[in-house]
């Protein structure tokens, strides 16, 4: 490996374990990144599930203050069933027609957490839900972004952030503390797999796991100390960003 691509695979870690820790989208610095050094897309891909994984644990550790660890035991056999269908899609079927879809997603789920207010006098407050339908829709959240995390996950944290607000009364860094721990378990369930099963480049992963793992802890710690308006409006912006980007490479 030149020593170039190694300071471009540490740079992009550190990124990326950040910018997952506080917002989600990492995998939109780490993947090109991959792209870069040569490797083709579905290694990269896979190359950059089992990097960026480590930084999914210490954003968990930088955020476990925060954590109400009450909805964890019902909520991470849901994550690991829908974490495993993901990575079975993405390496039994062909992805472009999904990279049609996955631009719309981010951006819908941008747009859900700049109106989330609003959307909320629609469906209904968290705290006016019986307790059934939160339940329900907890797990519909987790199933769905498992999922999509587990095939690719790039902005996961925008639609988790996004979605869970809808069903769960708690403030951001209280959500965001819940989308680490999902995403960290996506992560976990997408570094076996793929260990089993996928072309994994383990080389690029010894120089971006130890980075995205330093970026995971800082992350975190930033965002305990954000606003929750200014986490909210730092994540609606960073995930709009990310979808313009999935849609301009989706298109040409």
């Amino acid at each position: 490996m030149e020593v170039a691509d190694i300071a471009l695979l540490a740079i992009a870690g550190l990124a990326a374990g950040t910018v997952n820790a506080i917002a989600g989208g990492g995998s939109l610095i780490t993947f090109p990144a991959l792209l870069a050094t040569g490797l083709p897309p579905v290694a990269a891909n896979v190359t950059n599930t089992t990097s960026v994984f480590p930084g999914y644990l210490s954003s968990v550790y930088g955020s476990r203050a925060d954590l109400d660890r009450r909805h964890l035991p019902r909520l991470i056999p849901t994550a690991v069933v829908a974490a495993i269908l993901g990575c079975a899609l993405l390496l039994l079927t062909p992805a472009k027609a999904f990279d049609y879809v996955v631009p719309f997603l981010v951006l819908g789920a941008a747009a859900v957490l700049a109106f989330q207010d609003r959307l909320r006098r629609l469906v209904g407050h968290p705290r006016t839900l019986s307790p059934r339908r939160r339940v329900l829709g907890l797990h519909l959240v987790v199933f769905v972004g498992s999922l999509y995390g587990g095939y690719f996950g790039a902005a996961l944290g925008v639609m988790l952030v996004a979605a869970l607000g809808l069903v769960l009364d708690e403030s951001m860094a209280r959500v965001s503390a819940l989308k680490n721990v999902i995403s960290a378990v996506g992560g976990l369930v997408g570094v076996l797999v793929f260990a089993l099963f996928g072309p994994i480049d383990w080389a690029d992963v010894l120089v971006t796991a130890p980075a995205a793992l330093i970026g995971g802890y800082v992350g975190a710690r930033v965002a305990r100390r954000l606003p929750s308006v200014v986490l909210k409006t730092v994540i609606v912006v960073f995930g709009t960003v990310v979808g313009l980007v999935l849609l301009y490479r989706a298109f040409t």
